[in-house]
């Protein structure tokens, strides 16, 4: 019986790794055949899914990648830890709504972590859709219990952008369980940014999402590196080390979780050189080929899964 339930696991994941087809993020997403229909689970593998609870997740973080560091949520406080408990519960819609700049707004990485959550928790909760790069990415929700994943992202956006009364609304309206908070790469870029600034400006959204949304988690991450200036004379992004360092610093003065990306994928030296020597870059030096951002959602989905396994087996200690 283990042996099935494994097996049935791992297939599900693997199966869900070789499904999304190629997409652009800044380019429009090309039309799926057809939509991806919700996962539908007999009653047996539910009560078999939902009885193992650890989830079988594997690391694609490429061996040829440089001075990366372990693919891992940083949550000491455990912030997670209710969202976790929705999450294994799965009474009704567990909601998650992840906001940011044209990483998120291209669609395509957080859509990945969308399906690969779906394959591990359901998606019966929302209706099926084929997501484009000019559709909306906020999910049709069933009312049936399962993730409901909304992306909410806007090109050329700071933490800023969003400390908007009519933004922040929106975000509460659609009653999210955990907020992920992707900025950095904008702020970063201006040749005029001062780290107090932008910890001030992170404040004012985190407060005012907190204010709409007082039962809600969070989690931040920080950006994936830039390069700045013309394309023949390009350099590294000096200032994405300070982005990345103010979010999470923040994040620990406020005991919220943090994904560090940027220090994962190679940090100062080599977060942006890995992304180029794997053509995962595109010529801007600041979007992403569909392989890098494809990388990033799966990345991003296995660190909620490990945090999510680590929760789960410090309750059945």
């Amino acid at each position: 019986m283990k042996n099935s339930m494994s097996f049935y696991l791992f297939f599900s994941i693997v199966t869900v790794f070789l499904s999304f087809p190629c997409m652009y993020a800044q380019d429009a997403i090309p039309v799926l055949p057809s939509p991806l229909n919700p996962l539908q689970m007999s009653e047996q593998t539910r009560e078999m899914h939902y009885s193992v609870r650890l989830i079988t997740v594997r690391d694609s973080l490429p061996g040829s990648f440089v001075h990366v560091l372990d693919n891992v949520i940083e949550d000491k406080n455990h912030s997670l830890s209710v969202f976790f408990q929705k999450l294994s519960d799965m009474a009704g819609p567990v909601r998650v709504v992840h906001i940011g700049d044209s990483h998120v707004r291209g669609h395509l990485y957080p859509l990945v972590t969308r399906r690969c959550l779906e394959n591990d928790f359901g998606s019966e909760s929302v209706f099926p859709d084929t997501i484009s790069y000019r559709t909306s990415g906020l999910a049709r929700e069933t009312g049936e219990p399962g993730i409901v994943y909304h992306i909410y992202g806007i090109n050329g956006a700071t933490s800023l952008t969003f400390s908007d009364e009519e933004k922040v609304k929106e975000i509460a309206s659609l009653h999210p369980d955990l907020i992920i908070v992707s900025f950095g790469t904008n702020e970063a870029h201006s040749r005029r940014y001062q780290v107090q600034t932008h910890k001030s400006q992170v404040d004012k959204l985190l407060f005012m999402l907190r204010e709409a949304c007082p039962e809600v988690t969070f989690l931040l991450t920080t950006p994936p590196g830039a390069y700045v200036g013309r394309r023949k004379v390009r350099t590294i992004n000096p200032r994405t080390v300070w982005a990345a360092h103010v979010i999470k610093e923040y994040a620990q003065e406020h005991q919220i979780a943090v994904w560090d990306m940027y220090n994962i994928i190679g940090g100062k030296t080599d977060a942006c050189r890995n992304w180029t020597k794997h053509n995962m870059l595109r010529p801007d030096g600041i979007h992403f080929t569909p392989e890098g951002y494809r990388l990033q959602g799966n990345l991003l989905h296995q660190a909620l899964i490990k945090a999510y396994n680590n929760y789960v087996a410090t309750r059945l200690e």
